[in-house]
């Protein structure tokens, strides 16, 4: 799919997050010169034909309060680790569960998933409370606390040679 001017324009504007306003996409339509329905209408076709392939919400969990943020890997059997991650991310207090390759024999863990909280007992409750929801209580695992924040951000499509390589 070729872009055309205003497609460029707009991902440019967006790729730093939108606005935190009430009307963010009239906002961002008010930056490049087209109304919010137009915004909401090139968004919805760029993500469909997949040239804007990931579109959600980054927070910075720290900020808001969540300082016991933990990563729990577990060593699913094969045949569950399905099953084990759609239940996994049932639960509201995950934030994220996919499954990885096992790095044996090092690094067991073929299923992970995010669970913040403001304290780390309180996390670790609520590791032991997914444990029992999803049938994992006897499975392998271990909790990796985070020490430090990365910076968070979203997607960039707008570099030159990312823009022109992927949709000339």
């Amino acid at each position: 799919m070729a872009l055309n001017l205003h497609d460029k324009a707009l991902i440019t504007a967006i790729e730093d997050g939108l606005p935190l306003v009430s009307q963010p996409y009239e906002a961002v339509g008010n930056m490049i010169g087209l109304s919010e329905t137009a915004v909401i209408e090139r968004l919805e076709n760029l993500i469909a034909t997949g040239v804007i392939s990931r579109f959600g919400v980054v927070v910075n969990h720290r900020r808001v309060g969540y300082r016991a943020n933990a990563m729990v890997v577990w060593d699913i059997p094969d045949d569950y680790v399905a099953d084990a991650g759609r239940s996994l991310a049932e639960l509201p207090f995950v934030s994220l569960s996919y499954q990885r390759p096992r790095r044996l024999p090092d690094w067991p863990y073929n299923l992970f998933c995010m669970i913040h909280g403001r304290e780390h007992a309180a996390v670790e409750s609520l590791i032991k409370d997914a444990a029992r929801s999803a049938d994992l209580e006897n499975v392998p695992r271990a909790v990796l606390f985070s020490g430090r924040q990365f910076k968070q951000r979203g997607a960039k499509y707008s570099s030159g040679a990312v823009m022109e390589q992927r949709h000339a």
